[in-house]
């Protein structure tokens, strides 16, 4: 492939990746060097492996082993329930919540429905995440998470979805792109709806 700087070819990686992992269509190592021309499978290896070192994909056995980090959870073992798509919910600055239900999607879990909720996303704050406007995420209701999850948070009357950084005390809600500031609270000051579980896109 033409020169371009390493950042730019990683972005672009991880836009094949993300493209075949929402379709469902998991990459192999081999099928990212083939896609963007690179001469040594140890190229796509060493973008892959800074991707999953960024946090931006996860890695999993077998040879198509990676996953973008909502979908890594094993969301989608299980029978098909019914989960409420209850609003939206922005991917940006905090805005005030509001709950306005909009029918249910069906998703594949070993969680219990009562559960799950899905939201809408607005805002482009989680696009490295691969977590796009217009995507539906699905969240397990739960008050707490692991550090560097991805979550559905309340900051007083106003909601957002983040990643999830506890440092000095203090609880950082941190975007997946450099043109967005993180929020940073006290911990009292939020309230965890949930962990994203899935990201949905529907391509039409």
């Amino acid at each position: 492939m033409a020169h371009t700087p390493p950042g730019r070819t990683r972005e672009q990686v991880f836009a094949f990746v993300r493209e075949r992992l929402l379709r469902g269509e998991p990459p192999t190592i081999r099928d990212v060097q083939q896609a963007m021309g690179f001469s040594a499978v140890e190229s796509a290896r060493s973008h892959l492996n800074a991707l999953c070192s960024e946090g931006r994909l996860v890695r999993e056995p077998g040879a198509r082993g990676f996953r973008l980090p909502a979908m890594a959870s094993g969301a989608r073992e299980g029978p098909t329930v019914l989960v409420p798509v209850i609003g939206e919910v922005q991917a940006r600055d905090l805005t005030t919540a509001v709950e306005s239900p909009e029918g249910h999607v069906p998703v594949q879990t070993r969680y219990p429905p009562g559960e799950l909720f899905a939201l809408g996303v607005r805002g482009r704050s989680m696009v490295g995440a691969g977590i796009l406007p217009g995507d539906l995420v699905i969240v397990r209701r739960q008050p707490s998470a692991d550090d560097g999850e991805i979550v559905v948070a309340l900051v007083g009357d106003e909601a957002t979805v983040k990643r999830l950084r506890r440092r000095r005390g203090r609880v950082e809600l941190e975007p997946a792109n450099p043109r967005f500031r993180p929020i940073v609270v006290e911990p009292e000051e939020v309230t965890l709806l949930g962990k994203v579980i899935e990201v949905r896109r529907f391509l039409a």
